[in-house]
């Protein structure tokens, strides 16, 4: 399950791709991770149809049934979009591009540990060494609870992307799923305005050539190396 990511690009560049004329995300960093429960820029419909450039908080909020405690710590990654639950966000409303350039999945062995820290060391993937840009398939709304007990409650806005079984790629260091990547213009166009029953045959896994490995630990895990394409815009 994804639970980090980079961006490293400029805003102009997230605009420009998406061709979103309005930015609500202020300045942006020019790189950093995004963790869960962090701000992360998503590509939106304003309330008048335009797309627009804000910055959500990473965690939809998760069914109440599965709600453990006084606060919720939200939902990153959405695999089962067939639930009634998570239904209601799919509609070209909720959609959102979530800018990316790489993101991290664990080492599943335990001899990539960090021999100070006892944390496993992640392996990275992006489209290709130069780590252009792509998306996460998201979905984002608006909500009032808890996130954290000592904050109390507050209004959010919140956003998470969907996930679907791994390529031949991302299989041998996650053998459950992948984000939902969205690398062309058609794609992320579908997302953003077509119907569901069109939107979701989104929800596959992305050919082997759209991604390789740009960094991982001194590891003896094999994984197949599909020559990645570029970026298309």
């Amino acid at each position: 399950m994804c639970n980090l990511y980079n961006l490293t690009t400029s805003q102009q560049a997230i605009l420009q791709w998406t061709r979103t004329l309005r930015d609500l995300a202020g300045n942006l960093e020019p790189s950093f991770d995004v963790y869960p429960n962090n701000l992360a820029p998503v590509v939106r419909k304003g309330a008048d149809g335009e797309r627009e450039l804000a910055r959500l908080t990473w965690g939809m909020p998760t069914p109440p049934e599965r709600v453990k405690g006084n606060a919720d710590r939200g939902t990153t990654n959405i695999r089962k979009s067939n639930w009634h639950y998570w239904q209601q966000f799919l509609g070209v409303e909720n959609r959102c591009l979530v800018p990316v350039t790489s993101f991290a999945e664990p080492s599943p062995t335990d001899g990539d540990k960090d021999p100070d820290t006892g944390i496993q060391r992640n392996f990275w993937f992006a489209r290709n060494r130069e780590r252009p840009m792509f998306f996460f398939a998201g979905v984002w709304t608006k909500w009032s609870g808890v996130k954290k007990v000592k904050d109390g409650p507050q209004d959010f806005e919140l956003f998470g992307f969907l996930t679907t079984d791994p390529n031949d790629i991302v299989k041998p260091i996650h053998e459950d799923a992948m984000p939902v990547i969205l690398a062309t213009e058609e794609e992320a166009n579908v997302w953003m305005n077509a119907a569901w029953s069109e939107a979701r045959g989104l929800q596959r896994p992305a050919a082997n050539d759209t991604l390789i490995v740009v960094d991982k630990p001194a590891t003896q895990i094999k994984i197949p190396q599909a020559p990645a394409q570029g970026s298309l815009f």
